[in-house]
């Protein structure tokens, strides 16, 4: 870890020093975002793409192999650690196995300096937005985060995969996407219920709401041509969500979600919807055919098995318990009569955190 220095030593021409280098900095980072936001507003959009939302078979035979970069944004927060960790596990798990598309991995940390896993690791450090204008909503940073990795880093798949750090492969990944990206759709994301808040940033002119996919930005699998077009709108359109009161209240935690969804119809842009591309225990109860486990909600059971969501259970597993450091090794498995989704999870964490290096560091 960077350490610092004891200023109390230091000398006056030295604190100017600082302060004025300080000042530059920030000055040099509020001009790249304003700088985005302009190049963005004056850039033309295309035309309407078109979509297939469901084709019977996605995967040819004969096909050669489209390999596809994985990247997850994240924080040096010892809660985003210890997720990237194990979701790096099981990239590596998967990464060569038949099937498996994955090309190159990247965690692209928006702290704004390094810290202890670039070893562990590949990462790339990026800015955070200046001070303040996320307004306490951290994922705002992600979209920003894109917009500077795809600028700065050397990717040389054409595809990329937008994931994050509590997000578990189950199943080797091949490239869902076509000349149209792949993504999840979310119950919770309904632009059609929503129209009224949609119009202040997707006009009337651009076409029916119902060109919105019901997304977020990850799962999403997509042309690196086409997420670099797409990420400044998505960073804008993110800022001014956030700024606008009634639309901050209504979206919440996944305004974010939105913004990247209405970008990518601002540029004419759909989704392959892909149900099996993971999901969300303790809602989703079968594997099936999924590729992801995503453990976004907390996981309450009585010892008989019942869901008490809501209520913490007499069994539980809630990525939110382990805030300051990551859980212990060997964690209980789920009573008998719990969903085979929530007991390939604990199984999952158990098996990556019994196999890292380290692990009981609390890194």
């Amino acid at each position: 870890m960077i350490g610092r220095k004891n200023m109390g030593k230091a000398s006056p021409l030295f604190l100017l020093i600082v302060g004025v280098g300080f000042f530059f900095a920030t000055y040099n980072l509020v001009t790249m975002v304003i700088h985005h936001q302009r190049r963005e507003s004056e850039m033309e959009l295309p035309g309407d793409d078109p979509i297939t939302r469901m084709p019977d078979e996605l995967k040819r035979s004969g096909e050669p192999r489209r390999p596809f970069h994985v990247a997850v944004t994240a924080t040096d927060a010892p809660y985003s650690r210890w997720q990237c960790r194990i979701m790096y596990y099981w990239y590596k798990r998967m990464k060569d196995s038949e099937g498996s598309e994955m090309g190159g991995f990247t965690r692209v940390l928006h702290s704004g300096t390094p810290d202890n896993l670039m070893d562990e690791i590949p990462t790339f450090v990026v800015d955070p937005l200046p001070a303040g204008m996320d307004r306490g909503y951290i994922v705002l940073n992600r979209p920003w985060a894109f917009v500077q990795w795809l600028e700065k880093a050397t990717i040389e798949e054409e595809y990329i995969l937008m994931a994050e750090p509590d997000h578990i492969f189950v199943k080797p990944l091949p490239n869902l996407a076509r000349e149209d990206p792949a993504g999840f759709p979310f119950f919770y994301i309904k632009p059609t219920e929503n129209e009224k808040i949609i119009r202040k940033f997707y006009p009337e002119e651009k076409g029916p709401v119902t060109n919105i996919d019901p997304i977020g930005n990850s799962p999403v699998i997509i042309k690196k041509s086409m997420l670099e077009k797409i990420a400044p709108t998505w960073m804008n359109v993110s800022l001014r969500m956030k700024e606008d009161p009634e639309t901050d209240k209504v979206f919440g935690w996944v305004l974010e979600m939105y913004a990247y969804a209405i970008a990518s119809a601002l540029h004419g842009v759909q989704h392959i919807l892909r149900k099996d591309f993971m999901i969300q225990p303790p809602w989703d109860t079968k594997l099936g055919n999924t590729h992801i486990i995503h453990f976004t909600y907390g996981c309450d059971y009585s010892l008989k098995g019942e869901l008490t969501y809501g209520k913490i259970g007499e069994w539980r597993f809630d990525k939110r318990s382990y805030l300051r450091g990551p859980p212990p090794r060997n964690l209980s498995l789920p009573p008998p009569g719990v969903p085979e989704s929530v007991v390939k999870l604990v199984k999952s964490v158990n098996e990556a955190s019994a196999n890292i290096p380290g692990w009981d560091d609390g890194r």
